[in-house]
Protein backbone atom coordinates (compact mmCIF):
# COMPACT_ATOMS: atom_id res chain seq x y z
CA UNK A 1 0.00 0.00 0.00
CA UNK A 2 1.31 3.13 -0.71
CA UNK A 3 1.14 6.22 1.87
CA UNK A 4 -1.30 8.62 0.73
CA UNK A 5 -3.45 10.30 3.55
CA UNK A 6 -5.42 9.25 5.42
CA UNK A 7 -3.29 6.01 6.64
CA UNK A 8 -1.92 5.03 9.38
CA UNK A 9 2.24 4.41 9.17
CA UNK A 10 4.72 2.29 11.28
CA UNK A 11 8.21 3.59 11.87
CA UNK A 12 11.56 3.21 12.59
CA UNK A 13 14.27 6.21 12.95
CA UNK A 14 17.38 7.42 14.54
CA UNK A 15 17.20 11.15 15.50
CA UNK A 16 20.51 13.04 15.65
CA UNK A 17 21.43 16.66 15.96
CA UNK A 18 23.57 18.09 13.72
CA UNK A 19 26.65 16.87 14.81
CA UNK A 20 25.06 13.67 14.75
CA UNK A 21 25.30 13.60 17.96
CA UNK A 22 22.09 10.79 18.97
CA UNK A 23 19.20 11.90 20.65
CA UNK A 24 16.73 9.14 20.11
CA UNK A 25 16.30 5.67 18.20
CA UNK A 26 13.16 4.51 17.90
CA UNK A 27 13.90 0.40 17.05
CA UNK A 28 10.39 -0.88 17.40
CA UNK A 29 8.16 0.47 15.10
CA UNK A 30 5.17 2.81 16.26
CA UNK A 31 2.44 3.49 14.33
CA UNK A 32 1.73 7.49 13.21
CA UNK A 33 -1.33 9.01 11.56
CA UNK A 34 -0.30 10.43 8.14
CA UNK A 35 -2.45 13.41 7.34
CA UNK A 36 -2.69 14.67 10.67
CA UNK A 37 -0.52 16.44 13.22
CA UNK A 38 1.60 13.51 14.06
CA UNK A 39 4.29 13.64 11.85
CA UNK A 40 6.67 16.74 10.89
CA UNK A 41 5.58 17.96 7.14
CA UNK A 42 9.04 17.50 6.17
CA UNK A 43 8.65 13.85 7.05
CA UNK A 44 5.49 13.48 5.48
CA UNK A 45 6.99 15.02 2.46
CA UNK A 46 9.56 12.46 2.40
CA UNK A 47 7.18 9.30 3.03
CA UNK A 48 4.67 10.70 0.88
CA UNK A 49 3.82 8.18 -2.01
CA UNK A 50 6.13 5.08 -0.87
CA UNK A 51 5.77 1.94 0.73
CA UNK A 52 7.09 -0.42 3.12
CA UNK A 53 10.79 -0.82 3.26
CA UNK A 54 11.27 2.65 2.31
CA UNK A 55 14.21 4.60 3.95
CA UNK A 56 15.01 8.31 4.32
CA UNK A 57 17.22 10.65 6.12
CA UNK A 58 15.33 13.93 6.52
CA UNK A 59 17.22 16.61 7.31
CA UNK A 60 15.08 19.07 9.98
CA UNK A 61 15.56 22.92 10.37
CA UNK A 62 14.60 24.01 13.32
CA UNK A 63 11.28 25.81 12.23
CA UNK A 64 10.03 22.48 10.52
CA UNK A 65 10.84 20.30 14.01
CA UNK A 66 10.68 21.89 17.51
CA UNK A 67 10.70 25.78 16.72
CA UNK A 68 13.24 28.37 17.27
CA UNK A 69 14.23 29.08 20.81
CA UNK A 70 12.61 31.49 22.78
CA UNK A 71 14.23 33.45 25.50
CA UNK A 72 11.03 34.89 26.46
CA UNK A 73 9.77 31.53 27.68
CA UNK A 74 12.35 31.28 30.24
CA UNK A 75 11.94 32.70 34.04
CA UNK A 76 12.83 32.71 37.65
CA UNK A 77 10.53 30.91 40.56
CA UNK A 78 11.14 30.84 44.04
CA UNK A 79 12.48 27.52 45.00
CA UNK A 80 10.02 27.27 47.47
CA UNK A 81 6.96 26.72 45.18
CA UNK A 82 8.44 23.52 43.73
CA UNK A 83 9.11 20.27 45.09
CA UNK A 84 11.25 19.65 48.01
CA UNK A 85 13.13 17.01 45.11
CA UNK A 86 13.38 19.64 42.46
CA UNK A 87 16.40 18.95 40.12
CA UNK A 88 17.46 19.82 37.02
CA UNK A 89 15.38 17.94 34.00
CA UNK A 90 12.11 17.36 35.84
CA UNK A 91 8.76 19.01 34.13
CA UNK A 92 6.04 20.66 34.87
CA UNK A 93 2.87 21.19 33.40
CA UNK A 94 2.22 25.09 33.25
CA UNK A 95 3.77 27.31 36.05
CA UNK A 96 3.39 26.50 39.77
CA UNK A 97 0.66 27.84 41.74
CA UNK A 98 1.88 31.29 43.40
CA UNK A 99 3.94 32.29 40.13
CA UNK A 100 5.18 35.81 40.27
CA UNK A 101 6.29 35.87 36.73
CA UNK A 102 3.42 37.45 34.61
CA UNK A 103 2.46 36.97 31.26
CA UNK A 104 4.03 33.49 30.60
CA UNK A 105 1.86 30.87 29.19
CA UNK A 106 0.15 28.23 31.61
CA UNK A 107 -0.01 25.65 29.12
CA UNK A 108 3.38 24.83 28.39
CA UNK A 109 5.50 22.43 29.96
CA UNK A 110 8.58 24.07 31.77
CA UNK A 111 11.39 21.71 32.12
CA UNK A 112 13.59 22.56 35.38
CA UNK A 113 17.06 24.23 33.97
CA UNK A 114 19.08 25.41 36.93
CA UNK A 115 18.51 24.78 40.77
CA UNK A 116 19.72 27.56 43.41
CA UNK A 117 19.02 27.96 47.05
CA UNK A 118 16.61 30.31 46.87
CA UNK A 119 14.96 29.75 42.80
CA UNK A 120 14.80 27.62 39.88
CA UNK A 121 14.98 28.44 36.16
CA UNK A 122 11.86 27.26 34.47
CA UNK A 123 12.50 26.97 30.41
CA UNK A 124 8.61 26.64 28.31
CA UNK A 125 10.84 25.59 25.05
CA UNK A 126 10.88 22.12 23.98
CA UNK A 127 13.66 20.49 25.10
CA UNK A 128 15.15 20.46 21.47
CA UNK A 129 13.73 23.91 20.19
CA UNK A 130 16.67 25.45 17.90
CA UNK A 131 18.26 22.32 17.25
CA UNK A 132 18.90 21.32 13.65
CA UNK A 133 18.24 17.21 13.31
CA UNK A 134 18.82 14.63 11.36
CA UNK A 135 16.35 11.92 11.02
CA UNK A 136 17.23 8.54 9.64
CA UNK A 137 13.81 6.62 8.82
CA UNK A 138 12.49 3.74 8.04
CA UNK A 139 8.90 2.26 6.66
CA UNK A 140 8.22 -0.40 8.59
CA UNK A 141 4.37 -0.71 7.36
CA UNK A 142 1.51 1.24 6.09
CA UNK A 143 -2.27 0.41 6.50
CA UNK A 144 -5.69 2.16 6.20
CA UNK A 145 -6.80 4.20 9.13
CA UNK A 146 -9.89 3.29 10.59
CA UNK A 147 -13.18 5.98 10.81
CA UNK A 148 -11.50 6.81 14.61
CA UNK A 149 -8.27 7.73 13.49
CA UNK A 150 -9.34 10.28 10.78
CA UNK A 151 -11.57 11.80 13.03
CA UNK A 152 -9.03 12.42 15.94
CA UNK A 153 -6.50 12.95 13.07
CA UNK A 154 -4.17 11.28 15.35
CA UNK A 155 -2.87 7.77 16.72
CA UNK A 156 -1.81 9.97 19.55
CA UNK A 157 1.08 11.80 21.15
CA UNK A 158 4.24 11.01 19.49
CA UNK A 159 7.10 11.01 22.00
CA UNK A 160 10.74 11.80 21.85
CA UNK A 161 13.07 10.69 24.30
CA UNK A 162 16.86 12.25 24.76
CA UNK A 163 19.73 10.17 24.95
CA UNK A 164 21.74 12.48 26.85
CA UNK A 165 20.18 15.92 28.67
CA UNK A 166 17.14 14.17 30.69
CA UNK A 167 16.69 11.83 33.21
CA UNK A 168 16.27 7.82 32.59
CA UNK A 169 12.80 7.54 32.02
CA UNK A 170 11.66 11.14 31.20
CA UNK A 171 10.43 11.62 27.69
CA UNK A 172 9.92 15.14 25.67
CA UNK A 173 6.38 16.58 24.30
Amino acid sequence: MQITAPCVVSLSWRLEDAQGQLIDELAEPLEFFFGGDDLFAKVEEAITGQEAGFEASVALDPEHAFGDYDANLVCFEARSLMPENVDVGMQFEGLPEGAATEGMPQDLIYTVTEVYPEHVVLDGNHPLAGVGLRMHLRVRDVREATEEEIEAGSIGEAVFSLVNGTPPGESLH
